[in-house]
Protein backbone atom coordinates (compact mmCIF):
# COMPACT_ATOMS: atom_id res chain seq x y z
CA UNK A 1 0.00 0.00 0.00
CA UNK A 2 1.51 3.34 -1.01
CA UNK A 3 1.32 6.65 0.89
CA UNK A 4 -1.76 7.83 -1.03
CA UNK A 5 -3.70 4.62 -0.42
CA UNK A 6 -3.07 4.62 3.31
CA UNK A 7 -3.78 8.37 3.62
CA UNK A 8 -7.01 8.08 1.60
CA UNK A 9 -8.20 5.13 3.67
CA UNK A 10 -7.44 6.92 6.94
CA UNK A 11 -9.34 10.06 5.92
CA UNK A 12 -12.34 8.06 4.68
CA UNK A 13 -12.36 6.11 7.97
CA UNK A 14 -12.15 9.34 9.97
CA UNK A 15 -15.16 10.75 8.10
CA UNK A 16 -17.11 7.50 8.66
CA UNK A 17 -16.31 7.48 12.39
CA UNK A 18 -17.29 11.14 12.73
CA UNK A 19 -20.62 10.38 11.01
CA UNK A 20 -21.27 7.41 13.29
CA UNK A 21 -20.49 9.52 16.37
CA UNK A 22 -22.86 12.23 15.12
CA UNK A 23 -25.58 9.66 14.33
CA UNK A 24 -25.46 10.58 10.66
CA UNK A 25 -25.41 8.43 7.54
CA UNK A 26 -21.80 7.84 6.48
CA UNK A 27 -22.75 8.86 2.93
CA UNK A 28 -23.98 12.26 4.15
CA UNK A 29 -20.53 13.87 3.94
CA UNK A 30 -18.60 14.36 0.71
CA UNK A 31 -14.80 14.46 0.69
CA UNK A 32 -13.26 17.29 -1.32
CA UNK A 33 -9.55 16.66 -1.88
CA UNK A 34 -7.71 19.99 -1.69
CA UNK A 35 -4.93 19.53 -4.20
CA UNK A 36 -3.34 23.00 -4.49
CA UNK A 37 0.46 22.92 -4.97
CA UNK A 38 0.42 19.16 -5.54
CA UNK A 39 1.35 17.81 -8.98
CA UNK A 40 -1.10 16.30 -11.45
CA UNK A 41 0.49 12.88 -10.89
CA UNK A 42 -0.67 12.96 -7.25
CA UNK A 43 -4.22 13.78 -8.32
CA UNK A 44 -4.13 10.97 -10.84
CA UNK A 45 -3.15 8.51 -8.11
CA UNK A 46 -5.87 9.77 -5.77
CA UNK A 47 -8.45 9.56 -8.57
CA UNK A 48 -7.46 5.94 -9.18
CA UNK A 49 -8.40 5.22 -5.54
CA UNK A 50 -11.92 6.54 -6.13
CA UNK A 51 -11.61 10.24 -5.29
CA UNK A 52 -13.52 12.31 -7.87
CA UNK A 53 -13.88 15.83 -6.39
CA UNK A 54 -10.74 18.00 -6.25
CA UNK A 55 -10.46 21.56 -4.94
CA UNK A 56 -7.99 24.14 -6.23
CA UNK A 57 -7.19 27.61 -4.85
CA UNK A 58 -5.03 29.13 -7.58
CA UNK A 59 -6.58 29.61 -11.01
CA UNK A 60 -3.50 29.33 -13.25
CA UNK A 61 -2.32 26.19 -11.48
CA UNK A 62 -5.82 24.72 -11.68
CA UNK A 63 -6.19 25.43 -15.40
CA UNK A 64 -2.91 23.63 -16.11
CA UNK A 65 -4.09 20.57 -14.14
CA UNK A 66 -7.49 20.58 -15.84
CA UNK A 67 -5.68 20.44 -19.18
CA UNK A 68 -3.26 17.71 -18.06
CA UNK A 69 -5.98 15.55 -16.51
CA UNK A 70 -8.73 16.05 -19.07
CA UNK A 71 -8.86 12.28 -19.71
CA UNK A 72 -10.26 11.81 -16.17
CA UNK A 73 -13.84 12.61 -15.14
CA UNK A 74 -12.75 14.88 -12.29
CA UNK A 75 -15.27 17.17 -10.61
CA UNK A 76 -13.32 20.42 -10.30
CA UNK A 77 -14.06 22.79 -7.41
CA UNK A 78 -12.58 26.27 -7.10
CA UNK A 79 -12.23 27.14 -3.42
CA UNK A 80 -10.06 30.26 -3.50
CA UNK A 81 -11.14 33.89 -3.38
CA UNK A 82 -12.98 34.82 -6.59
CA UNK A 83 -11.74 37.96 -8.33
CA UNK A 84 -13.93 39.73 -10.89
CA UNK A 85 -11.41 39.38 -13.71
CA UNK A 86 -11.17 35.59 -13.22
CA UNK A 87 -14.86 34.67 -13.45
CA UNK A 88 -14.87 33.67 -17.13
CA UNK A 89 -12.41 30.81 -16.62
CA UNK A 90 -14.21 29.72 -13.47
CA UNK A 91 -17.59 29.74 -15.21
CA UNK A 92 -16.34 27.65 -18.12
CA UNK A 93 -13.91 25.20 -16.52
CA UNK A 94 -15.28 24.26 -13.08
CA UNK A 95 -18.25 22.30 -11.76
CA UNK A 96 -18.30 24.15 -8.42
CA UNK A 97 -17.18 27.58 -7.21
CA UNK A 98 -17.06 28.00 -3.41
CA UNK A 99 -15.67 31.49 -2.83
CA UNK A 100 -18.64 33.59 -3.99
CA UNK A 101 -19.18 36.46 -1.54
CA UNK A 102 -20.74 39.26 -3.63
CA UNK A 103 -23.72 39.54 -5.95
CA UNK A 104 -21.58 40.90 -8.82
CA UNK A 105 -19.46 37.74 -8.78
CA UNK A 106 -22.52 35.49 -8.98
CA UNK A 107 -23.96 37.62 -11.79
CA UNK A 108 -20.75 37.35 -13.80
CA UNK A 109 -20.56 33.58 -13.29
CA UNK A 110 -24.19 33.28 -14.34
CA UNK A 111 -23.66 35.35 -17.50
CA UNK A 112 -20.42 33.59 -18.46
CA UNK A 113 -21.53 29.97 -17.92
CA UNK A 114 -22.10 28.47 -21.36
CA UNK A 115 -25.69 27.56 -22.23
CA UNK A 116 -24.44 24.15 -23.37
CA UNK A 117 -23.04 23.37 -19.91
CA UNK A 118 -24.95 22.12 -16.86
CA UNK A 119 -25.67 24.82 -14.28
CA UNK A 120 -22.62 25.89 -12.26
CA UNK A 121 -22.83 24.87 -8.59
CA UNK A 122 -21.86 27.67 -6.23
CA UNK A 123 -21.51 28.13 -2.49
CA UNK A 124 -21.75 31.45 -0.72
CA UNK A 125 -18.63 32.06 1.35
CA UNK A 126 -19.55 33.56 4.72
CA UNK A 127 -17.18 35.18 7.20
CA UNK A 128 -19.02 33.33 9.94
CA UNK A 129 -17.04 34.65 12.90
CA UNK A 130 -16.22 38.15 11.62
CA UNK A 131 -12.46 37.74 11.19
CA UNK A 132 -10.77 40.88 9.87
CA UNK A 133 -8.39 38.93 7.67
CA UNK A 134 -10.88 36.53 6.11
CA UNK A 135 -12.78 36.66 2.83
CA UNK A 136 -16.50 36.04 2.81
CA UNK A 137 -19.64 38.11 3.11
CA UNK A 138 -20.84 39.31 6.52
CA UNK A 139 -23.50 37.17 8.20
CA UNK A 140 -26.05 39.97 7.98
CA UNK A 141 -25.86 39.99 4.15
CA UNK A 142 -26.50 36.28 3.67
CA UNK A 143 -30.31 36.36 3.57
CA UNK A 144 -30.40 39.03 0.86
CA UNK A 145 -27.69 37.32 -1.21
CA UNK A 146 -29.45 33.95 -1.06
CA UNK A 147 -32.67 35.55 -2.26
CA UNK A 148 -30.98 37.34 -5.18
CA UNK A 149 -28.38 34.79 -6.28
CA UNK A 150 -30.80 31.86 -6.26
CA UNK A 151 -32.82 33.57 -9.02
CA UNK A 152 -29.91 33.81 -11.48
CA UNK A 153 -29.89 31.51 -14.54
CA UNK A 154 -27.14 28.97 -15.32
CA UNK A 155 -26.08 28.59 -11.69
CA UNK A 156 -27.33 26.50 -8.77
CA UNK A 157 -26.81 28.06 -5.37
CA UNK A 158 -26.11 24.97 -3.28
CA UNK A 159 -25.24 26.29 0.17
CA UNK A 160 -22.63 27.94 2.38
CA UNK A 161 -18.87 27.63 2.75
CA UNK A 162 -17.10 28.76 5.93
CA UNK A 163 -13.52 28.79 7.22
CA UNK A 164 -13.74 29.60 10.94
CA UNK A 165 -10.79 30.72 13.03
CA UNK A 166 -8.79 27.78 14.47
CA UNK A 167 -10.45 26.15 17.49
CA UNK A 168 -13.57 28.31 17.12
CA UNK A 169 -15.86 25.28 17.00
CA UNK A 170 -18.98 27.30 17.89
CA UNK A 171 -18.72 28.79 14.38
CA UNK A 172 -19.70 25.42 12.89
CA UNK A 173 -22.94 25.41 14.90
CA UNK A 174 -23.56 29.04 13.94
CA UNK A 175 -23.07 28.18 10.26
CA UNK A 176 -25.52 25.28 10.48
CA UNK A 177 -28.15 27.52 12.10
CA UNK A 178 -27.65 30.17 9.41
CA UNK A 179 -27.87 27.51 6.70
CA UNK A 180 -31.26 26.38 8.03
CA UNK A 181 -32.55 29.93 8.58
CA UNK A 182 -32.04 31.18 5.02
CA UNK A 183 -33.26 28.10 3.14
CA UNK A 184 -36.80 29.46 2.92
CA UNK A 185 -35.51 32.52 1.03
CA UNK A 186 -34.01 30.39 -1.78
CA UNK A 187 -35.90 30.52 -5.08
CA UNK A 188 -35.22 26.77 -5.51
CA UNK A 189 -34.93 25.42 -1.94
CA UNK A 190 -34.48 21.85 -3.22
CA UNK A 191 -31.00 22.92 -4.43
CA UNK A 192 -29.97 24.11 -0.94
CA UNK A 193 -28.12 21.03 0.31
CA UNK A 194 -24.45 21.85 0.90
CA UNK A 195 -22.64 23.06 4.01
CA UNK A 196 -18.95 23.11 3.10
CA UNK A 197 -16.94 23.28 6.32
CA UNK A 198 -14.23 21.36 8.10
CA UNK A 199 -10.63 20.60 7.16
CA UNK A 200 -7.98 18.07 8.17
CA UNK A 201 -7.66 19.46 11.70
CA UNK A 202 -11.32 19.95 12.62
CA UNK A 203 -13.49 17.72 10.45
CA UNK A 204 -14.90 15.76 13.41
CA UNK A 205 -16.40 18.91 14.94
CA UNK A 206 -17.62 20.14 11.55
CA UNK A 207 -19.39 16.85 10.81
CA UNK A 208 -20.92 16.80 14.30
CA UNK A 209 -22.35 20.26 13.58
CA UNK A 210 -23.81 19.26 10.21
CA UNK A 211 -21.16 19.66 7.51
CA UNK A 212 -21.99 17.92 4.22
CA UNK A 213 -18.60 18.52 2.58
CA UNK A 214 -15.15 18.53 4.19
CA UNK A 215 -12.10 20.02 2.47
CA UNK A 216 -9.02 17.92 3.18
CA UNK A 217 -5.55 18.55 1.79
CA UNK A 218 -2.62 17.86 4.10
CA UNK A 219 -4.01 14.61 5.50
CA UNK A 220 -4.38 13.25 1.95
CA UNK A 221 -1.38 14.63 0.08
CA UNK A 222 1.11 15.51 2.84
CA UNK A 223 2.64 18.94 3.45
CA UNK A 224 2.23 21.47 0.66
CA UNK A 225 5.17 22.38 -1.53
CA UNK A 226 5.29 26.14 -2.16
CA UNK A 227 8.74 26.07 -3.77
CA UNK A 228 7.53 26.15 -7.39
Amino acid sequence: MNQFQSAYQLVCQQIQHACVNAHRNSNAVKLLAVSKTHPSAALREMYALGQVAFGENYLQEALAKIEELQDLKIEWHFIGHVQRNKTKHLAEKFAWVHGVDRLIIAERLSAQRLATQPALNICLQVNIDGQDSKDGCPVNEVADLVQRISQLPQIRLRGLMVIPAPNHLQAFTDAKQLFEQVKALHAHPEDWDTLSMGMSSDLDAAIAAGSTMVRVGTALFGARDYSH
